[in-house]
């Protein structure tokens, strides 16, 4: 049995942990420089306000107290996105994560009374340790087990736990008033497609057959079709191969033409990518790094530059990446443009091990301990605690957060404190 785990509105659930004040209200968490909505609580959902709405079309709302939108504070997010995960590597076997807020559980030859028994029991434990609301779905494949998720979140009478076996009558229900574009990877566009082949719920994709799904459309989404039978075709390390290209990119606070502010900006990026690069034990052949000016301000010069850096060998060295992006913003930088958003994206990516080196080509990373160092020390004392280059708070660069709430667990200055209020003052120190 197969079981996934999801967190409901997750970013909107991590705020609530360190402001229970913010329980039962309209929540919305905002994207970068507090640009649009990207999350919203159940209460804000049911007011009808769309996912992207910008912010300030809400500021009306805000000052009246009927919405509260928070900065996205994306640091707290991982960081309970890695809690939940460990905590459920505590309690079942094998554990895949799929995204930050929804993790595979594999219950292999258990039965359907004892699958249900653990998913409610990791559900009141998720909520007894991290403070967040998740629902589990539980069915014989990775599909079944998203539409069983979906099923628990809709339905209260599932009370946060739902079981699709592959021929009950549930799971056929579902199936048929299912739209297939609501089905595990299929779009708005393949799902037009299937409607014009007459597949239009999700149980009509189920009864097609999966060659001739294979040979008209592709083999995964024949691997689909299979799954809704429950009939396995993805396999647990299908969802945790390492990825082919990392990137790290972001809008300025503020638009900036600046050199040295640009590559404070492209600095940033780097060492980030250097880190999820090393983290999943990777090499990069080549830095890709690029500017872009805002398109929106047809009175401001457009410039939309890039610049690809090989590395002299394989590397996942901070240092290389940076002097590789040092030398990429020379070759692109033009004075007199405002650049509105950088990125960096690492290319070409080999795996560690099996990175075969002559004897002839020395590694680039000529002291392999110190970027490990590095690592440990950000991962223990927060992320940023050690880095490379100076960084200033107030560059323009530097995201416009006015709302973000303090990353409690990964920063020691801004651990939350107690007893700090007069009133709880008073009451812990008068008498009986």
């Amino acid at each position: 049995m197969i079981g996934l785990v999801d967190a409901n509105n997750f970013y909107v659930s991590c705020e609530r942990v360190f402001s229970p004040a913010l329980e039962g209200k309209a929540v919305g968490v905002m994207s970068n420089n507090d640009g649009c909505v990207i999350a919203r609580s159940a209460e804000m959902k049911a007011l009808e306000i769309p996912m992207g709405t910008p912010a300030f079309q809400l500021e009306g709302l805000r000052r009246r107290g009927a919405i509260h939108l928070v900065s996205s504070n994306y640091e707290l997010y991982g960081d309970m996105s890695a809690r939940l995960a460990q905590l459920l590597r505590d309690a079942c076997p094998k554990v895949a994560p799929y995204s930050i807020d929804e993790m595979f559980i594999y219950l292999d030859g258990l039965g359907t009374t004892k699958c249900l028994a653990i998913g409610a029991a990791l559900r009141r434990r998720i909520r007894r340790h991290l403070g967040l609301p998740v629902c589990v779905g539980l069915a014989p494949t990775h599909t079944l087990a998203k539409l069983a998720n979906h099923v628990a979140k809709k339905q209260p009478h599932y009370q946060g736990v739902c079981l699709l076996s592959e021929n009950s009558s549930a799971t056929t229900a579902l199936l048929k008033q299912l739209p297939v574009s609501d089905v595990w990877g299929i779009g708005k566009r393949l799902a037009n497609q299937l409607a014009i082949n007459g597949i239009h719920t999700a149980w009509d994709l189920r009864k097609c057959d999966h060659k001739r799904l294979r040979q008209q459309f592709s083999v995964v989404l024949a691997r689909t079709a299979l799954e809704l039978r429950g009939t396995p075709c993805l396999q647990m390390n299908a969802l945790e191969q390492p990825r082919q290209r990392i990137m790290t990119s972001r809008s300025f606070g503020k638009a900036t033409g600046i050199k040295a502010e640009l590559y404070g900006a492209l600095q940033c990026h780097a060492q980030r990518s250097a880190e999820k690069l090393r983290q999943q034990r990777s090499l990069t052949r080549a830095v890709l790094l690029f500017l872009s000016t805002n398109r929106h301000r047809k009175d401001q010069p457009q410039y939309f530059p890039r610049a690809m850096v090989p590395l002299p060998t394989p590397s996942d060295d901070t240092r290389i990446i940076l002097a590789a992006v040092r030398e990429g913003l020379e070759q692109i930088y033009r004075p007199h443009h405002h650049f509105i958003k950088a990125g960096v994206m690492l290319v070409d990516l080999v795996d560690t091990q099996q990175q075969q080196l002559s004897l002839l080509q020395r590694p680039a990373k000529t002291h392999p301990h110190l970027m490990e160092t590095v690592d440990a020390i950000n991962q223990r004392m927060g992320q940023g605690t050690i880095h490379f280059g100076m960084t200033d708070a107030q560059a323009p660069w530097q995201l416009r957060c006015a709302h973000r709430s303090k990353r409690y667990t990964t920063r020691w200055d801004e651990l939350m404190e107690a007893g700090t209020h007069p009133g709880a003052i008073q009451a812990f120190t008068s008498p009986p």
